[in-house]
């Protein structure tokens, strides 16, 4: 499995249950969404990008390897590790150690999952305000609670392909597009606008009728993603509070290339 999947692949791992900076030289931006939506247009279900990140809710930034492993086809890192990898990596063999269901067990999985490279997702809309194409980062969850609505209005299976004969309304709809909640309670919502006469402005309404058959503007995905060399990966474990002595790595330094399980007193925490 790779790092980026894109379109239907993109939406199979979705909806199928499988789990340095940007190079690009007109750098696009996430559209940041509050409790207050958006209008958009959903051009196309297959208008997103799956990527596997790194980072920690208040100390480190997503961001994803410059040089990413290879992952299994349940989502988990098997090749090239990187430094965060091994981290998690570490936490996980320890763990495996204690007794089913114990404390310390559960304690040691939650570590192991804090450091280990998680799927979100980008997906792209138009904006109905400024009449151009957005792209909206989002966690698993997010994403598959928006696109529950998407799926009420245009058939798809599990490897994310549209049903032949399947419903196409969402073609010529509007929706109101919003993250609720706060941290890791944030939740992605998508609500169909069911008066368009009314709830939309003249301006919003006359860019929805010229966007429509545009397709999505797909470059918006190439560049826009935080790169980390392996360097600057261990520096940001640091910063996440893990003992990276326990790796014997070092600031400056490469990382280990040996295979030995951790010492079982050892913890980064």
């Amino acid at each position: 499995m790779t790092q980026f999947q894109k379109g239907a692949a993109a939406l199979g791992s979705l909806i199928g249950g499988n789990g340095g900076g940007s190079s690009k030289k007109d750098k696009v931006d996430f559209t940041k969404l509050g409790s207050e939506p958006i209008k958009v247009r959903v051009k196309s279900p297959f208008d997103l990008m799956r990527y596997f990140a790194y980072g920690v809710h208040g100390k480190v930034n997503t961001f994803i390897a410059k040089n990413p492993p290879t992952y299994n086809d349940n989502g988990f890192a098997s090749g090239n590790l990187t430094p965060w990898d091994k981290a998690s990596d570490y936490y996980y063999k320890l763990a495996q150690k204690e007794p089913e269901k114990s404390a310390k067990r559960q304690e040691l999985s939650t570590l192991g999952y804090k450091f280990r490279a998680k799927p979100r997702y980008i997906m792209g809309f138009y904006d109905l305000e400024s009449g151009k194409d957005i792209i909206v980062d989002f966690t698993k969850n997010q994403a598959m609670a928006v696109y529950s609505t998407i799926r009420e209005y245009v058939e798809i299976d599990k490897q994310g392909n549209v049903v032949e004969g399947g419903e196409h309304e969402i073609y010529d709809m509007a929706f109101k597009l919003s993250k609720k909640g706060s941290g890791r309670d944030t939740t992605g919502s998508l609500a169909p606008i069911i008066n368009l006469s009314k709830g939309l402005t003249e301006k919003e309404q006359a860019n929805l009728e010229a966007s429509a058959g545009q397709p999505f503007d797909t470059s918006m995905f190439e560049g826009v993603l935080y790169e980390m060399d392996e360097e600057e990966m261990i520096k940001s474990l640091v910063k996440a509070d893990f003992d990276i002595s326990i790796l014997g790595l070092t600031i400056g330094g490469s990382a280990s290339e040996s295979n030995e399980e951790p010492a079982e007193d050892s913890f980064g925490f």
